[in-house]
């Protein structure tokens, strides 16, 4: 048996700043106590949760694609528990630091199976029940919705860091190069944009590219500041809650199409929400190319120069983390 942790150090060394309010509220408090339990024995390793989550998942599509009711209640624990445990391998690979490149992959990919499976499990079992082909219809629609929100997140994340390391290189080195605000957690909790505490250089200009779409959601801020406070992130309708709703609340309460409706809009309507983030972020990143006299060109060449992967190369974001909550 290795160290045993406490309970704090687990929720210091493994909660995330921002968290979906799902987790938050509804599997962080159990997770982290099974974490403190299963920490301590060598051959849990975050891979084997990963391994049994993904075990669970095919439980559950069993129990989904039976159709009756008993056996949708059964799904929808055994989908919970499998989610449980897809969060324990992220904490046990921050807690004793065995993250690794391809158990993050190995996490991404499962996950995504785990949907697809259940997904199709679900609208099988209710087709065969009621011979409603709607059903056949939304398992396509749940599937094509994960898949988009898991894409699109990624690209925004390549779209982010290529305006940062364009930015930053077209600037150059030098008292001026600017201290590139991102609206995360540890640079920018609550406030307003300044200077990153400890950066480089506190007196460094800073971009704020979020600073127009903060100026223009004046409400939905404070609503983000108030969940931030209890550790939930703005995002209220993430691909966590989609599959809650869907794969949890649906079965339990036999309401099924109505629950991939709403769902289905909820995500929706904030996918766009980020977008028109996302959009609002360029449209200042390009403005401030504008201001240092550089082209996009000139900026991305200025990357390539300063060792930025060149072309369309796809970013390793998986790389050193795993995707859980």
């Amino acid at each position: 048996m290795a160290q045993r942790f406490t309970l704090d150090e687990i929720r210091t060394r493994t909660y995330k700043d921002r968290d979906a309010w799902w987790t938050v509220w509804l599997v962080d408090p159990l997770a982290s106590r099974l974490v403190w339990l299963v920490a301590p024995v060598r051959w849990i390793t975050p891979n084997l949760l990963t391994m049994c989550a993904f075990l669970l998942g095919f439980v559950a599509a069993y129990c989904f694609v039976q159709g009756d009711y008993p056996w949708l209640v059964a799904g929808a624990v055994v989908f919970h528990i499998s989610f449980v445990l897809d969060c324990m391998d992220g904490k046990i690979a921050r807690l004793k630091g065995t993250g690794s490149v391809f158990g993050a992959w190995l996490d991404y990919v499962f996950d995504r199976l785990r949907v697809v499976t259940c997904a199709v499990a679900l609208m099988v079992g209710q087709y065969a029940k009621t011979d409603n082909v709607v059903y056949l219809w939304l398992a396509g629609v749940v599937v094509f919705l994960d898949m988009f929100r898991y894409l699109n997140a990624l690209q925004m994340g390549k779209v982010k860091t290529d305006m940062r390391r364009n930015l930053e290189a077209a600037r150059g080195e030098g008292p001026d190069r600017p201290v590139f605000v991102e609206e995360t957690s540890e640079q920018q909790p609550l406030g307003p944009a300044g200077p990153v505490a400890g950066g480089p250089a506190e007196a460094a200009p800073v971009v704020d590219v979020y600073g127009e779409f903060r100026a223009k959601m004046g409400p939905l801020m404070r609503l983000r500041n108030a969940l931030a406070r209890q550790r939930i992130r703005a995002h209220l309708f993430s691909g966590i809650e989609f599959q809650m709703f869907i794969f949890i609340l649906g079965p339990l309460t036999n309401q099924i199409i109505f629950f991939i409706v709403l769902s289905a809009v909820l995500l929706g309507g904030f996918e766009l929400l980020l977008i028109y983030k996302l959009y609002s972020a360029t449209k200042v990143y390009t403005r401030e190319l504008a201001k240092i006299g550089a082209s996009e060109a000139d900026a991305q060449a200025a990357a390539v120069a300063a060792g930025a992967p060149a072309g369309d190369e796809d970013d390793d974001e998986l790389s050193g983390q795993r995707i859980s909550a």
